[in-house]
């Protein structure tokens, strides 16, 4: 099998190194990709944009299977440009892809289909806004409702930065505040069947004790050991078959990663949003622990035959992920700045070294993004796992390095979600 990862992030780069693992893919090739997906993959400069573009490519390397990682690309219709020529897409449709894209559009799908989530009210007028902050109270939840890379919410007792959050949005969904600790559940769909991946938990706060802005992850692990046993199997029946079944009674079935990012409430797991690809930092360590060939996954559900290969398994172990980010991040982020101790840390026993935001300049290693690095590491448990991955941690630097150091540190990890951070 030849596959192609569409993309340049931790997310890609982990991908791709779970295809080269799969015996089953003979070539992994990746546009544009990264330094650290260069160590797996045949590297291509291709816009990820451009459909046409990455199309084309797709069809001149003879590739069995196109995976298109990041949103941008599915909510622009990367994905359609791809199946038009006939070759099998792990991602959905542009118009599948609004589960994402639009906040107030998948608001509207949970609501058709009975999934649980939050009660929520779609402004586009300063009066909206008021309104529906004063029908909900504190905590304030605000979502832009376009694509904002993981920092377009803010979660506030401030009505000020509340109301100036929202002032910043073209359209915004104020939504009733869920509290409980907060988990990632990946979902493998093709329309019709699907299967869930062991669940994560994500720290998405910039600091320690989940205080400061948004970020698009600083780390995260599983299994998570306190949360229900049987958590994906209630996601799937709760939340992921009611919401392919209302995509495809829509005319748009879903075919691709289903992210559910649920909040676990008193009154049991509630959908906090959707996204429509795998989230990165939190597959990075599922993908660890994944005992199952991703490639004969991912290809099935892109051919609608999900059904016919079994579902995935995982292996009895841990894995960390800590995210190496740069400084000025998440405002700003500083590029070019020389990273040393990667390849060290790399070459510890259980541990890799994902590439996000890297770039090579004179032989060198140097940042090229607000997120560097991850280390990731493997361990018996959870502790194992967490001591692994800051030893190696500890062997990277570059200058204004951030990493929180409370990743996967119980029970913050259980109760960061609850937080208002």
């Amino acid at each position: 099998m030849r596959t192609l990862v569409i993309g340049t992030g931790g997310r890609e780069h982990a991908l791709a190194r779970a295809l080269s693992l799969d015996p089953a893919v003979t070539e992994v090739h990746a546009a544009p990709g990264n330094p650290g997906i260069a160590a797996v993959a045949t590297l291509h400069d291709v816009d990820p944009m451009s459909g046409p573009s990455v199309a084309d490519l797709a069809v001149s390397l003879g590739v069995d299977l196109v995976v298109v990682g990041p949103e941008a690309p599915l909510v622009a219709g990367v994905a359609d440009a791809v199946r038009e020529r006939g070759i099998a897409v792990f991602g959905p449709s542009r118009a599948a892809a609004r589960l994402e894209g639009s906040k107030a559009f998948a608001n509207g799908v949970m609501e058709v289909a009975g999934v649980p989530t939050a009660g929520s009210h779609t402004c586009t007028t300063a009066a909206e806004v008021a309104a529906a902050l004063d029908d909900f109270g504190a905590p304030y939840v605000v979502k832009d409702d376009a694509l904002a890379a993981g920092k377009g919410v803010v979660v506030t007792r401030d009505r000020a930065e509340a109301v100036a959050h929202a002032a910043a949005c073209d359209r915004v969904v104020i939504e009733e505040f869920l509290d409980g600790p907060e988990v990632s559940v990946f979902a493998i769909c093709d329309g019709a069947t699907a299967y869930a991946l062991q669940p994560a938990q994500d720290f998405k706060r910039i600091f320690d004790g989940g205080r400061g802005p948004n970020t698009g992850g600083m780390g995260s692990y599983t299994p998570l050991t306190w949360a229900q046993p049987d958590l994906s199997e209630v996601v799937l029946e709760r939340v992921v078959r009611p919401t392919l079944a209302e995509m495809s009674a829509r005319g748009i079935p879903f075919v691709g990663c289903l992210y559910v990012g649920l909040a676990l409430t008193a009154s049991g797991p509630r959908v906090i949003e959707f996204n429509v690809r795998f989230g990165d930092p939190d597959i990075q360590p599922v993908l660890a622990v994944l005992d199952s060939p991703l490639g004969e996954l991912l290809l099935a559900a892109a051919q609608g035959r999900l059904a016919e290969v079994p579902a995935p398994v995982f292996r009895d172990a841990a894995a960390v992920t800590v995210v190496l980010a740069s400084a000025g991040y998440p405002e700003s982020s500083s590029k070019g700045d020389v990273i040393t101790g990667a390849d060290l840390a790399g070459a510890r026993e259980g541990v890799d070294v994902i590439h996000a935001g890297t770039a090579l300049a004179d032989g060198d290693l140097v940042t090229a993004g607000g997120r560097v690095l991850a280390v990731r590491a493997l361990g018996t448990d959870v502790a194992d796992a967490r001591a692994t991955a800051y030893a190696a941690a500890d062997l990277v630097s570059f200058p204004g390095l951030q990493r929180r150091e409370d990743i996967a540190s119980e029970p913050l990890g259980v109760v960061e979600g609850a937080s208002l951070r």
